[in-house]
């Protein structure tokens, strides 16, 4: 079989094209191009198969890849040919009729059934486009300048099948020797007529004279004008935060059924949670923070309910059961020890009652088997942990280090901690159960999921237990300081060790995204800057205004020569202190301070070794509290210029953020102040911007295109300006909060919204719109009458008919996906807001560790029984194209 490819491409000089034919196992071949003068690069392959799969990439002179396509071409060659001619354009993942080619079309579109193509020996043309219709009634018609493509009349169109999803395609005999001129258009089946035609120039083709080869005209994408693709509205909110009459003072798997009947009565097609994977670490309040997971892929058993377990409560045990339940869904807030303790209780009762049965389901047996590659290191690291009563398995008296063979034995009945790891597998095969059972009932409704990815790992997890050269161990990831916090994030995750996950094609994050993908549609990147760099602090450091972007271009020593500068390790590298600085700091309490200092006997004063670091004082501070003065002293170990990193037996240096804001930089001369501020900005606005562009092309198309699921990127913070131009070539949709705009200015209009972007008034991180309404009532006044467009003072409290109006304003525009925090549909009635408005905050990322503990105040229940306000809600969602 002859297979003879054109596609039309601009290339520079000394760039050639590559044609690349992914073959059977993982095996591709290239095939060199070359470039003619009616503007195609062409190249001719024998090819002995019914399809073929295959992508394009263009290399420099020396062979280098330059760019490569993202998205492989998919073809089927009918039995009756055995010469192609094959016409294609450059696979672009960023149209955006290419988004909707995921898991969540083809959730709304779950009725498909795909159509055969018929091609007859007489055809000369087969022309396929990728068009996925998000409307059910919608088919693709073709139509043109020939008599066999109807001469541009609607009623005598060519009507193609669709053969694979979101795969258009039609074979027609066209006898014209001109050039061909046709377009695409979507035909309504109900209306039995033509609703729009795509928009832009029309397409060509040339004519085929010859009989036994077949001319395919590959179209990427179908051109769609913004009303006719998918948009949708939902609804955001923790599972840990959803009330219902079954629950048990927290929100469980099966809480989400009753969430997505009501999302159902207002035509929200979107449920977005937070992650739900285990944190589990000392049962303590502190594991309520859902993006330190004990493991990537083991579900939370907070999220198990006991009632919809497989085997009942022993009959001892249900009055004590019920009491518990009713005393903790009475409360405001999660009461997360009391909760998680009892389920636990009542976890183990029922398997220890029931264990014999459940040691011979056969479902369980083949849940272990199907998942063992992380269910076994998890359920050792959990009996381990409890064992040792630390998740730190630094500090364990056995198996610090993980030793697949040595971890065996845990899974055998001759073992004493059997049963306690068959405990931990079988909590999870009845979360998986619980879970799988309610998003099967959401997709019946043809609602979609859409999860959250947290962007690191704990410390002391699983995966870091079992493949610590993943990651780098002995340092933390956090985010440098924005308007949350001054001194920046220290989430004390480890950093990763991209070289070591590059070596295995990034297995890693594909594996994660395949568990994923289980139950989600959509999914949350959580911090996707951390993809093209992360912000990542020694061990050394608390706070994260100590740390520095990583990958980065660092300074070097002859960088501080050409400027002229000065540079003394010393002054520039440890906290500058004399005695006013001294004052400033503690006043009056300056004597105190002297314990932990050396007195240089020049006017300035150094730590002594014992106490030269935020972690060092941090630890002793644990021991010997001394109040006031010990946020301050750690704060004064920041009070640096540069940051210093060893890096190949060099010694490279990191501007501290912020440098020219620290009493250090206060007190050097005024035009060492200047050089100093010159490398700063060189180092964090021009410098970095295509190092971390390459970072994250190099990994972001290898993980991503392992999934199906809909991908949008948090990318709030301090944006490089290289981000938008990334997300959008790989098709990442981006995340608009109106008060945390990227440019300079105060608010973010939702009406600027492109396609490719999630549009919010409020995140899980920030506080609600009722509570931010009256944080700062200049910026409330600014923003009632410049984007609420209202006359007059603002009123001292967010009023129902204005969250009517933000609402609107967000899902009245471009934006594919306008959701909104659960807290915000309460602001829009008197009757459904919560009293205290203070308990609807999820998180506050100033305060580390945070209790994660928000409740809604009303059961979704209740929620579903409102028609007069469901049916509203419903009514704009529908006004606005979203449903």
């Amino acid at each position: 079989m002859k297979l003879y490819f054109n596609v039309g491409y601009r290339a520079k000089a000394g760039e050639n094209l590559q044609l690349v034919i992914d073959e059977e196992s993982n095996v591709s071949k290239t095939h060199a191009m070359f470039y003619t003068e009616d503007g195609f690069w062409k190249c001719e392959v024998d090819y002995f198969s019914k399809s073929v799969s295959y992508h394009y990439q263009l290399v420099d002179d020396k062979n280098n890849m330059v760019r490569q396509e993202f998205v492989s071409h998919q073809l089927a060659f009918p039995h009756n040919y055995k010469e192609f001619l094959i016409f294609d354009q450059w696979n672009n993942k960023n149209f955006p009729e290419n988004y909707l080619n995921n898991k969540v079309l083809y959730n709304k579109l779950n009725q498909f059934v795909p159509k055969k193509l018929s091609v007859l020996k007489k055809h000369s043309h087969l022309f396929r486009i990728e068009a996925p219709v998000y409307n059910p009634n919608w088919e693709i018609i073709l139509f043109g300048n020939s008599e066999s493509l109807g001469n541009w009349d609607y009623n005598k169109a060519v009507h193609l099948s669709q053969t694979d999803f979101g795969v258009w395609e039609a074979s027609v005999e066209i006898a014209e020797n001109h050039l061909i001129e046709y377009k695409y258009a979507i035909f309504d089946k109900i209306a039995g007529k033509v609703v729009d035609v795509e928009a832009g120039d029309n397409r060509y083709t040339i004519p085929n004279l010859q009989k036994d080869v077949l001319q395919i005209a590959a179209d990427h994408y179908f051109k769609f004008k913004s009303y006719q693709m998918y948009h949708d509205a939902g609804v955001a909110v923790p599972v840990f935060s959803l009330r219902s009459d079954e629950g048990f003072g927290v929100g469980e798997f099966s809480d989400l059924k009753k969430l997505a009947h009501w999302a159902d009565q207002t035509s929200l097609g979107m449920i977005q949670i937070l992650p739900i994977n285990d944190t589990t670490a000392n049962y303590s309040w502190t594991d309520s923070y859902p993006y330190a997971a004990v493991s990537v892929y083991a579900l939370h058993p907070q999220y198990v309910s006991i009632q919809n377990l497989d085997y009942n409560l022993p009959k001892e045990l249900v009055e004590e059961f019920n009491a518990e339940k009713s005393e903790l869904n009475s409360k405001n807030l999660i009461d997360y020890e009391k909760m998680i303790s009892s389920k636990w209780k009542y976890l183990k009762a029922i398997f220890t009652t029931e264990k014999e049965k459940i040691y011979k389901d056969r479902n369980f047996k083949k849940f272990i088997k199907d998942n063992e590659s992380w269910l076994l290191p998890y359920s050792a690291f959990c009996v381990l942990r409890d064992k040792y009563n630390t998740p730190n398995f630094n500090n364990w008296k056995t198996h610090k280090k993980y030793i697949a063979g040595k971890i065996a034995p845990f899974f055998s009945t001759k073992s004493k901690d059997f049963d306690a790891s068959m405990l931990h597998a079988w909590v999870q095969f009845q979360l998986h159960k619980q879970l799988k059972n309610s998003v099967d009932y959401i997709h019946s409704l043809g609602i979609s999921l859409k999860g959250d990815l947290p962007i690191g790992i704990y410390r002391y997890s699983v995966e870091a237990w079992t493949e610590p050269e993943l990651f780098g161990m002995d340092f933390q990831a956090g985010a440098p300081p924005d308007q949350f916090t001054e001194l920046g994030q220290n989430w004390e995750f480890p950093t990763y060790n991209w070289e070591a996950m590059k070596a295995d094609h990034y297995q890693w994050w594909k594996n994660r995204f395949k568990a994923l993908e289980q139950y989600f549609d959509a999914m949350r990147i959580d911090h996707i800057l951390g993809f093209f760099r992360i912000w990542r602090m020694p061990i050394s450091a608390t706070q994260g205004i100590l740390g520095y972007f990583y990958p980065a271009v660092p300074i070097v020593s002859e960088e501080f020569k050409a400027r002229h500068i000065p540079f003394d390790y010393d002054r520039y590298c440890k906290p500058f202190i004399n005695d006013l600085i001294l004052w400033n700091y503690f006043g009056e309490q300056s004597n105190k301070v002297l314990d932990f200092l050396n007195n240089n006997h020049d006017g300035t004063y150094s730590f002594k070794e014992e106490f030269d670091t935020q972690r060092k004082l941090t630890d002793y501070f644990k021991k010997k509290p001394l109040g006031s003065i010990e946020e301050q002293l750690i704060l004064l170990c920041a009070n640096v210029l540069f940051l210093p990193e060893e890096r190949n037996g060099q010694t490279v240096y990191h501007p501290r953020f912020n440098a020219f804001k620290t009493d250090s930089y206060k007190y050097l001369s005024d035009w060492e102040k200047k050089a100093v501020y010159d490398l700063y900005q060189d180092y964090f606005f021009r410098r970095q911007d295509y190092l971390w562009k390459e970072s994250a092309m190099e990994k972001l198309p290898v993980i991503l295109n392992s999934t199906k699921m809909l991908i949008c990127g948090e990318d709030l913070g301090m944006v490089p300006d290289c981000v938008p131009g990334v997300m959008d070539e790989l098709a990442i949709v981006a995340l608009k909060v109106q008060r945390m705009p990227s440019d300079q200015i105060s608010f973010y209009n939702p009406k600027n919204a492109d396609y490719m972007n999630v549009v919010t008034a409020s995140s899980h991180d920030s506080s609600t719109l009722r509570q931010w309404w009256q944080e700062n009532h200049h910026l409330t006044q600014q923003y009632y009458n410049q984007q609420l467009m209202q006359y007059g003072k603002a009123p001292e409290q967010l009023e129902p008919h204005l969250a009517e109006i933000i609402m609107k304003q967000h899902l009245y525009n471009d934006a594919m996906l306008a959701i909104f925090p659960i807290q915000e549909f309460f602001a829009l009635e008197n009757d459904l807001t919560n009293p205290n408005m203070n308990e609807e905050r999820i998180n506050n990322p100033a305060v580390f560790p945070h209790f994660w503990r928000y409740r809604m105040h009303l059961n979704v229940e209740n929620l579903i029984e409102n028609s007069v306000f469901n049916q509203k809600i419903s009514d704009w969602v529908k006004d606005s194209g979203r449903a």
